[in-house]
């Protein structure tokens, strides 16, 4: 593996928990220090990057946002180098075929008058 720095990542891909210590991390002076046909990729949360709207590099894939759902009005959505998706990365076919499975049999069971997952 060869460690390069900045100004030579054609990727920058974050998954980052939020804290103090990462809110604003990716800001106006990082991502610039990128080359110009660099990529973010960025699915971890919102807070961590804090200037999307300085194009300073070629594209941008977001997954996670400040505010969600992220408001009709909301700048990202006026960049033309941004690719933006529900914040569904993680889930998968499978994932969403079982909750929609459980939920149809939550909505029987509890019609039937025996409700399977009862809050206390």
């Amino acid at each position: 593996m060869t460690r390069v720095g900045k100004t030579e990542l054609l990727v920058l891909s974050i998954q980052l928990v939020l804290s103090e210590d990462t809110r604003g991390r990716f800001g106006t002076s990082e991502l610039g220090a990128l080359r110009p046909s660099a990529i973010l990729v960025h699915t971890s949360r919102g807070p961590i990057v804090d200037a999307l709207g300085e194009q300073t590099i070629s594209a941008a894939g977001l997954d996670v946002y400040d505010q969600e759902p992220l408001p009709v009005d909301d700048p990202l959505l006026s960049l033309e180098n941004c690719v933006l998706s529900p914040h569904l990365g993680d889930v998968s076919e499978a994932a969403l075929r079982n909750m929609y499975e459980r939920a149809l049999e939550d909505i029987r069971a509890f019609l039937a008058g025996h409700p399977l997952r009862q809050v206390e």
